[in-house]
């Protein structure tokens, strides 16, 4: 509890929950600090184990030793955040720059197709 925070925010569970719970909403959990460097699938996993620990049944909540065995592999994982973040800027850039040479192409020949003395104004263009 921190009565400190805004109301709704007070109470960490009751907050981190939802969050916990969604896989699009969990990275909104990492501490911007960290600044992308961190492991998706560490995030992943520690999010569900987080989620399975505050199960209302104390039954489905995992031991301690559960809670271990997920958490040592992550150690080792290397896929940094910071990697799939420039991975997929320079995807885009890709992208971008194949549709900005169809779109001049494109832009070209409707311009052409319109200027035609052929063109009656009868047709439709899209």
């Amino acid at each position: 509890m921190d009565k400190k925070r805004p109301s709704g925010e007070q109470n960490l569970v009751t907050w981190a929950r939802p969050y916990l719970a969604d896989k699009r909403k969990m990275y909104q959990l990492v501490d911007p600090r960290l600044e992308l460097n961190y492991s998706l699938k560490g995030v992943q996993k520690v999010s569900q184990l987080a989620f399975s620990c505050l199960s209302r049944d104390s039954y489905s909540r995992p031991t301690m030793d559960e809670v271990v065995k997920v958490l040592t592999p992550l150690q080792d994982l290397n896929d940094l955040a910071i990697l799939s973040y420039h991975s997929r800027l320079s995807q885009q850039g890709k992208r971008k720059k194949k549709s900005e040479g169809t779109q001049k192409h494109t832009n070209v020949s409707s311009k052409s197709i319109r200027d035609s003395p052929l063109n009656t104004g009868k047709q439709r263009f899209r």
